[in-house]
């Protein structure tokens, strides 16, 4: 019987067809019958080179978030100031919301599993840690981890409106979270009673 060793490309294939199914039919469609079929495997290679539906999981999901931090690498990788870098920000969030439908469902797919099974959270975390590292290259940590939440919305609410708005509103976005200038204070809550008198 052949065994992954006289086909070095099977466990890559595997791996390829589970993110396809879960694509395809979502996280609740996977089975090793199935994921056998698309890769074009004999069903007992399944068990062969992964443990069970989780090691496959786990693994397929972490290669998709490579992909997804690699892209995020293209983009902020060539900023050399921060207005490059807001630019870059710009992009990125264009290039994820007109990509390919696939990356977007297999987004919320993880996103989904992670809230539901506590154990997949350390691989969001994860890719949050990386995604963030990054933006940490060109801004401070607390500015990233609004920049990064509004990375993800802005990718999600784009890809899935009718009528999705332009670059200039996903610019004016970038720049109030990374403008550091300060809002005005707040009246005192004195002076306000005073005025209502």
């Amino acid at each position: 019987m052949a065994t992954g060793h006289t086909d070095p490309q099977r466990r890559e294939r595997i791996l390829a067809a589970t993110l396809d199914l879960i694509a395809d039919e979502g996280v609740a469609g996977v089975s090793h019958r199935k994921i056998a079929t698309r890769a074009e495997v004999p069903l007992g290679s399944m068990t062969y080179h992964f443990t069970g539906i989780d090691e496959l999981l786990r693994e397929a999901f972490t290669r998709f978030a490579d992909h997804i931090v690699a892209v995020f690498e293209r983009h902020l990788g060539r900023a050399g100031s921060p207005e490059q870098a807001r630019e870059a920000v710009t992009d990125l969030i264009h290039t994820l919301s007109e990509g390919p439908r696939r990356d977007l469902v297999l987004t919320q797919e993880l996103y989904t599993l992670a809230a539901r099974r506590p154990a997949y959270r350390e691989l969001t975390r994860a890719w949050m840690r990386r995604s963030r590292h990054l933006l940490e290259q060109h801004f401070d940590a607390d500015t990233t981890r609004q920049l990064d939440a509004l990375i993800e919305g802005l990718t999600l609410h784009r890809a899935l409106d009718t009528a999705p708005h332009d670059r200039a509103l996903t610019r004016r976005a970038v720049d109030r979270i990374t403008t550091t200038a300060a809002l005005p204070e707040p009246a005192p809550a004195q002076a306000a009673r005073g005025d209502a008198t």
